[in-house]
Order: structure tokens, then sequence, then C-alpha cells
């Protein structure tokens, strides 16, 4: 149950004196040392409680059994091939979850680590699609004090000794360590990128400690947020009378996680680099033909302070250097010895034995006075491979090659300009930290939730083209607007010759195959099952279509490469698009070019078809892969790009939402960016999803209807006919498509899109407007007439892009507040978020397990609503709920992994997910109302006929929004221009 201490809109209700000594504070108030003002904090012994799984009712089990049945067959069926089912609820990790992550390390797309707030070292997302969630032990910082002559020592490992499998009696391995932190008096202090841990006389009474983690998460800078490194700063500051002298050590497993330490041809080797950095290189050596992964500690050699390191010991009693003998040294000389660095590799380690390496830095800090140590750990695992074979360079091998050597750069670079990188993040940050209209809460909170772009999973890649792919052919179709004809662009890898052929408009696909050799497109393909195992190579099954998009010739500048990011850790997909629909607001905001990319990549498979049989599960009937029009769910999991739409529930070609998230996505970031080539080269694609919406207005009023299954990103609950949340989306799909037509010269299809308009717009309200709120849909079941959260999602994305409203004024804010005050306030005080349904008698919806959840993201969103309807008091309260159930102390746990959903009583579903990133659209909403003018009112049912303002918003070099002015301009067209 969340705890009722914690009032809505309450100001400085965190602030660090609540959690450190005010003197001690002011004793770091140097060079970043203090924690900020605006942070989430927990004490380092607070209790990190086991959290709990959500579980379907009886009810619910009956109606999904069929279902259940046939995903555990697929799960089973994809491990004999060797690969990971996208969606496995059967399969559980042997580490239990528990409320004890932080702030994760590094930079975007490079592989991840995740750090508790204790300081320990977990969740390792290297390799693709894997998350190790139990955390390496071994990976610590430790601290030894000698004073007095060494008459008064003190050492401890910089953690709290509450975990499992230590205090095991003469143990040679980390048991023997000093886990002598007790946590009482130290604090962590998390502000997305960075960490500060404040050590307030632990474990020496007269040391204050300040461990500061910085991570290169930089808006706008493309380079540096791909940098696989973190830096941890300590400043120790003795208030004693006498001098201390202080080591601080550095140690590391050579693992990837899980097992993988004890698969064995690990090798370390120590280093002396430029600039006093020196450090220990552990080259790890992957299972199952992965790609190597090499790691670099190192510490920062300055006139006070003197690094050594012990480049190999192990964990039992059988090494020649054991955890043990490593202690032993640091307590009794605090320092290795200097020989250590003219060693050379070490003998790769056997199957079973665990290498693992040390950085010592050493100091004297005199009475009352300050030293700074710092530290950094970077991994170099430069090539991405695919479990169906396919490998790409990673995104930051741009900038440091392939070698494994790498990653000594990366740490000798991380520790001499991890100074800049906190003044630019400071930049950014400072202007919302600083806002007084804001609250509490939300600052800190909307930088911690971007957590989920360096731990979500996220690949990026440097080119559009595979490393390694046998002979044979690309291909990328372009529409000539004049002909009508789809120009199919061949190119031969063997040869670099370029041909190109023209392709009927009318024709269904357009398939390459790669692996033939020839240079001929073929239309169609297979219509086997496919059966390719994993690691099977570029073999034809796996490759006949959906080909790749040669990226344009473009200045560096221009060229971000290739994004990916996961659903979440449990439903692995890249890119889920209805997903992406929430969270691809924090990406518009900070990377825009990324943002612009995905788009890209939707928009170029949107013209593909996939002829490949699939089954699905929820129904048990096949279908293709993907069809032509339609808008993919995912990019794919094993062979992303390639082998789309790896979520096989339900078929997605039939899902209604899909489509119109595209052209709302699309336009917003038209808008946002004034970019005309971006809005040019994805328009054939937008009139192509709007065209295939067609066929799911079966009377021709020009509204959508649902088919009666969960045909939507809710996939658990059933929708019959005219749906709030589909239908609201369609009209504003529509209302931006014929914007941006008009915007782009299509008259005819403006003209097209503005008469569906208008005939919807009557139907939907007639069907579904009830006097205070849209009804769930126009059927006749027992929650048809449920108050939906997300009921206005349309009118969400037509405000946010500056687009005239769908609705009048009273009904948005009607419907909005009937939300905050069912399906926020009815459940526990509105103290856990928004449920996503409720009944008008004030029950939860217990339809499905959808309906009775609590989606983050959702909540953020109806929060971002509220906020442009003018409702800012109801929307902070509304997203509060979701701080004060998975973030806070009196909460769930769930902070740095905040899960798809939870039910009332607290329990989630799908940890570390994607769309809880939508709470930046709250801070588009609440920017937006300074910088986009209200549109001039016109004849109500033509309002979708005004050209959007925020497309006078343009980017600088930065990537920063900007006016611009205004570049085309409408005075003859059917839309109403002011200019």
């Amino acid at each position: 149950m969340v705890g009722g201490n914690l009032f809505h809109y309450r100001k400085n209700s965190w602030p660090p004196q609540e959690y450190i000594n005010r003197a001690t504070l002011q004793l770091f108030d140097i060079d970043g040392a203090a924690p900020p003002e605006h942070a989430l904090r927990r004490k380092l012994n607070s209790h990190a409680s086991i959290l709990k799984e959500f579980s379907i009712t009886f009810r619910e089990a009956i109606q999904m059994i069929r279902l259940g049945i046939r995903l555990w067959h697929y799960v089973r069926e994809e491990a004999s091939h060797g690969r990971k089912a996208p969606i496995d609820p059967f399969t559980r990790e042997h580490c239990k979850p528990s409320a004890s992550q932080g702030v994760p390390l590094g930079g975007m797309g490079s592989g991840s680590i995740s750090r508790g707030f204790r300081g320990e070292f977990r969740q390792f997302q290297i390799l693709p699609g894997t998350c190790e969630t139990s955390p390496v032990m071994a990976n610590q910082f430790s601290i030894f004090i000698s004073r007095d002559g060494g008459k008064k020592k003190y050492s401890s490992v910089l953690s709290p000794g509450q975990h499992g499998g230590l205090g095991k009696p003469n143990d040679q391995g980390i048991s023997s360590w000093g886990w002598n932190l007790n946590g009482q008096h130290s604090t962590y202090h998390a502000l997305f990128p960075r960490a500060w841990t404040v050590y307030d006389g632990e474990p020496d009474p007269e040391l204050k400690i300040s461990c500061r983690q910085i991570s290169p998460f930089i808006p706008h800078n493309y380079r540096e947020s791909s940098l696989p490194t973190s830096v941890f700063v300590y400043t120790l500051v003795n208030t004693g009378k006498e001098r201390a002298k202080v080591s601080l050590c550095f140690t590391w497993a050579n693992s990837i996680g899980g097992t993988s330490h004890l698969t064995g041809n690990h090798v370390n080797e120590p280093f002396i680099g430029d600039d006093g950095v020196s450090g220990v290189l552990l080259h790890h050596k992957t299972a199952k033909d992965n790609p190597p992964v090499t790691y670099a500690i190192a510490a920062c050699e300055t006139q006070n302070v003197s690094v050594s390191v012990l480049p190999c010991f192990g964990l039992n009693e059988e090494s020649c250097v054991t955890a043990k003998d490593m202690w032993g040294k640091m307590v009794q000389d605090g320092h290795f010895d200097q020989e250590n660095f003219s060693k050379g590799p070490s003998m790769p380690s056997s199957p079973g034995d665990t290498h693992c390496a040390a950085v010592s830095a050493s100091t004297w800090v005199e009475p009352h006075g300050k030293c700074t140590i710092a530290f950094a750990v970077s991994w170099s695992s430069p090539k991405v491979k695919f479990c169906k074979g396919k490998s790409y360079n990673r995104r930051y091998t741009k900038y440091y090659g392939t070698s494994k050597y790498a990653a000594k750069d990366l740490v000798h670079d991380s520790l001499t300009k991890y100074i800049l990188w906190e003044e630019e993040i400071e930049k950014w940050q400072n202007p919302i930290l600083k806002d007084d209209k804001l609250p509490e809460w939300y600052k800190f909170t909307l930088f911690n939730e971007l957590y989920f772009l360096v731990a979500g999973g996220t690949v990026w890649i440097d080119s559009g083209l595979p490393m390694e792919d046998s002979v044979g052919t690309n291909s990328v179709i372009t529409n000539d607007k004049k002909s009508k004809r789809k120009h199919v662009t061949i190119v031969h890898k063997s040869t670099g010759l370029v041909k190109e052929t023209a392709v009927e408009d009318c024709d269904a696909s357009v398939d390459v195959d790669p692996s033939s050799g020839g240079d001929t497109a073929r239309r169609g393909s297979s219509d086997e099952e496919e059966s390719s195992s994993c690691g099977s190579g570029d073999g034809e099954n796996s490759l006949k279509t959906s080909p790749i998009k040669l990226p344009k010739p473009i200045n560096d500048d221009e060229d971000v490469g290739r994004f990916l990011y996961l659903e979440g850790v449990e439903y692995i997909m890249w890119c889920t698009y209805d997903v992406h629909f929430y969270a691809s607001f924090a990406l518009l905001e900070l990377f825009p070019k990324i943002e612009l990319s995905i788009q890209s990549e939707f928009a170029n498979a949107v013209l593909f078809e996939d002829r490949r049989k699939v089954k699905f599960l929820a129904e048990g009937n096949q279908g293709i892969r993907k069809v032509k029009g339609a808008v993919p769910h995912d990019l794919g999991t094993h062979d992303p790009w390639h082998e789309m739409n790896a979520y096989n529930i339900h078929d997605t070609s039939r899902w209604k939402d899909l489509n119109p998230k595209f052209v709302l996505q699309v336009y917003r970031d038209f808008a946002a960016t004034g970019d005309l080539s971006f809005g040019a080269d994805v328009w054939p694609a937008v009139c192509a999803a709007i065209d295939y919406m067609d066929q799911f207005d079966r009377d021709n009023d020009g509204m959508i209807e649902n088919d009666g299954f969960p045909d939507q990103t809710y996939d658990a609950w059933t929708v019959h006919g005219i749906s709030a949340y589909c239908g609201s989306l369609w009209l504003a799909a529509l209302q931006a498509a014929a914007t941006m037509a008009v915007q782009l010269g299509d008259h005819a299809f403006a003209e097209k899109c503005k008469n569906k308009f208008v005939k919807a717009k009557v139907v939907f309200e007639e069907k579904l407007w009830n006097g205070s709120y849209f009804n769930y849909d126009s059927g006749f079941s027992n929650n048809s007439k449920s108050i939906q959260a997300d009921q206005l999602a349309g009118q969400w994305y037509t405000a946010a892009s500056g687009l005239p409203n769908l609705f009048d004024d009273c009904k948005i804010r009607s419907a909005l507040q009937k939300i905050h005050d069912f399906n926020v306030m009815k459940v526990q005080g509105g103290r856990i978020g928004a449920v996503n349904g409720m009944h008008p008698n004030g029950k939860v919806d217990e339809t499905c397990m959808q309906s009775r959840e609590v989606w983050t993201g959702v909540t953020y969103a109806a929060a971002a609503t509220m906020i442009h309807a003018g409702m800012t008091e109801q929307a902070f309260t509304t997203a509060e709920g979701i701080f004060l159930a998975g973030w806070s102390d009196e909460g769930y746990g769930y902070a740095f992994q905040t899960p798809e959903g939870w039910t009332t009583d607290g329990h989630f579903r799908s940890l570390i997910y994607m769309r809880p990133l939508a709470i930046w659209a709250m801070q588009s909403a609440l920017s937006s109302s300074k910088t986009v003018h209200k549109a001039p009112m016109v004849v109500a049912m033509d309002r979708s006929h005004e050209p959007s303002d925020t497309s006078n918003l343009s980017y600088n070099k930065g990537g920063v929004k900007k006016r611009v002015k205004k570049p085309w301009c409408f005075g003859n067209a059917i839309f109403h221009c002011s200019c």
C-alpha cells in the first residue's frame, strides 16, 4: 500500500539535508561533489524488497487457455532452434527482481550495465536482446584508510554486505573481504545520467566521501552519447586532526553477467596510457560465437594520486593470487606492486575459474584537506550480432574503430572529458530543475525515466548495411509521383553497380534475395513456414523479403546510423511501434535525428510485403508476416529490419491503431522539425497508411470499426464497433494527413482526408459521446460504457502537434475530468496513477487483465493531454500517482525499472518497459504552451485544414527547437492560412 505522508505539490519534499548532515553538504560544495538539490534519494541500508509480479485471475486463465497452450509450444519450438521467443511468460530469471535498481552506466546503444543504489553492478545487457539480472559481486569499490602511522586502520567494501553468498568461513573469494559498511549514514542520490553516493563518516568517522557517477548521455550530441563508458569521481574530505593515507580499489570480474565468467579463455592485461591513465584490460571470449567483449578499468594518476594494478586474481583457492590475497595486500600496503604494469597478458582462464582485476589509487589527505580520485570503466563490444546471423558495427566504432583495444581509448577519453560532459548535462537540466512552477517529484522523475534509453536494450549501429553479408543485392523502393510507378534500385555489393527498374504501383510486393547473387527484383516469396535456426547465416529463407533501405548520401553530421530499442527486457521486440507512439516524445525532444531515422525505417517498411507464413497464437490461424500498406508492429527480434513483426499473438495487419499512429507521429515530427526532406521522403508511406485503413470503414461513413477482438495496443482488451481509442486516433490522423498534404502540395489527397474527417467526426461523437465522456466502444458488451483513461489519445497528439482540437473544449475537459475523478481518484485516492478502465459506477473494469491495470505510460499521456487542455493541477495529480507508487520510498520499488503497468494492489507486469518515457510528453506539453501559437478558429467541420503553427519549428545545429520563417503559404488552399 502506498503511504500517505507525501502530498501533491509538496515543494522541497526531498532536500538533501534531510538525508545528509548540513555540515557535510557544505564540505562537498566543490566541483559537483555535493548531491543536487533535486534527486531521488535512498539510504544505503534501505531494504530492497522483492517485487511482486502480477497473476491472472481464474476467469482470465480460462479466457486465455488456448493462447497459453499455443504460446507454450511456440516458446519450446523457438528454444529448439536456439532462439528466445519474443514473449515468454513461462521462463523465470534465477534472480528475483527487487527494489534495488539505480542509474545505469554508459551511453546509448553500445550495451549497458546497471548499478544498484547500494553499489552493486547488475543487469548486464552487453549482447543484444539478453539481460543478465544477477549482480556480479566481485565488481566493487573498496576503501583502505590508515592514520597515526598505521595505528588506526579502516577498510571496507563501499557497499553494504547484505547479499547472499557472503560470509562463508575460510573463503578465499569475496567473502573474505571486509563487508563492514552498515549504510546507516550513507545515502544514494539519483538524477540521470548521474548519481551520487555520500558516505558520511563510514567507515572512518573523520573521513567524508562522495562518489559521483557520470555517463555521457548528452542530448543532441550524437557522438558522446553513443560511448560505452562511465566515470566515478571520488571526493575525499578529512575532518580529522591528522593526515590520512587513503586508497581506493576498483575490482572487476571478466564477465558479461550470469555464469559467463566461468566459461574459460578469458585474458587480462595491464596497460599504462597517456595523461596518467592506467589500468587493466579484460578480454572476454563470449559463448555461441557472439562477438568478443573487452573491458577497461582505470584510474587517473596526478601529482597527488598514485595508481597501481593487480592484473589478475581469482575467486577460489587454486588461483595463483586469490581475492583474499588481494584484500590482504591492500590492507597491509594500500597499493599493489609497480612491476605489475610490466606483466604481459595473463594465461587464459580455465573453464570454471574466474579472472578478476583490480586498480588502486592512493593519496594522502591532509587535516581538513580535500582530494579527488577519478576511476572509469569502459567496454568495447564493436560488433552486434543478431541471432539469425547478421552483424553490424556499433555506432561508437565510427569514432574508435573495431579493435579490442578501443576500450583503452574510451576509458582514457572518459577520464579526460568528463568535466565537459557534466557542463553540458547541467546546461540541459538546470532550466527545468530551477523552474519553481514545477513539482519537486516531477523534476527528477522526468530525467530519471530516461534510464530506459540506456538500460532498455538499446542498439545503435553505424551503418545501414550488415558487416558480413554474402554476395547479393539490396533494394530501395521510392515513389515517382509523376508516373505513379515505383523505382527499385538494385545495388550489387560485389561490384558497386546500380540498376533501376520500374514496378507498377499495384504490385503487391517487391522482394530481393540478397543470397541469390541475382540482379532482378522478384514479386512475392515462398509461402513455406520459416524454420531457420539461430546462427544459420544469411540463408534464403531468412532474407527473401524486407530488403534493406540504403541510406542516402548525407554529410557526416546528419548520419546518425540506425537505432533500436526494446519494448521491454521481457518483451524482446525492437522498436515496438504502438508503444513507441508514447515513448517517442523523449527522442524527439532530446535526439530528434534518431527519432526521424526510426520514422523513416517504418515508412520504408509500410511499402513492403513479406509473404512468409506465420501462425498467430491467439486464434491459431495463419497469415503472412507483413502486409503491404500495414505499419509493422515492430522491426523484428532475431533479424531486425529484415524480419519484421516478431509479435505473433494477433495479426497486427488487422490492428486499427498502428496506421493512425504512424501518420500522427510522422506529422508531429515533420511539424516540430520543419524538415521538408523528411516529409517528402515519408509521404508515399503516409498516403499508403491512410488508404490501407479504408477496408475497416465497412459502412462508408468515414469512421473505422474494430473487429471484435483486441485489435490495438491493448491486446487483451476486446473492442466492438467504433472505439474511443482507435476512433480518436483515426480522426487525428485524418486531420494530420490533410494538413501535411497541403504543406507538401498534394491537394487532392488533402481534400480526400478532409471529406473523411468531416463524416467520421459526426459519427464518432454520435456513437460514443454520452454527455460527460466517450464510451469505450459502440458495442453492447458489459464494458462498452467503460471510462477508458486513453480515450483521448487522438486529441493528445492533435494538441501536441499544434493542430486544432478534434472536439469542443467543453467535451475535452469533461472527459478528462471524468478520467481524473474516476480512473485516478477513485483508486487508492489517486496514489497509483490512472487505471485503464473504470465502470460508470466507480468500480474498476475487470473485463480483462489490461482493463484493470494501471499503465504508467498511459497515465503520463493522460496527464499530458490534461496540460494541453489547461488542466495542469489535475495533470500533476494524475502523474504523481506513478511517482508515489513506482519511485518513492513508500511505493512498490520500481525505480529505474518502471514496468508497463501494475494492478491496483501494486503487482507489476513487464519491468523496464518503453512506454513510461511518455513523461516527456508532459514536458512537451508544458513547453508548447509557451512556444506554439493557438491556431485560428474556423468553421467547426473545417478545422482540420488549419495549418499548424508548429510548422514554424525547426532545429539548429545543436538540435534545439527554434522559430523559422514560414516556408509555405496556402492562401488559395482548402486550409485557411493566416499568413
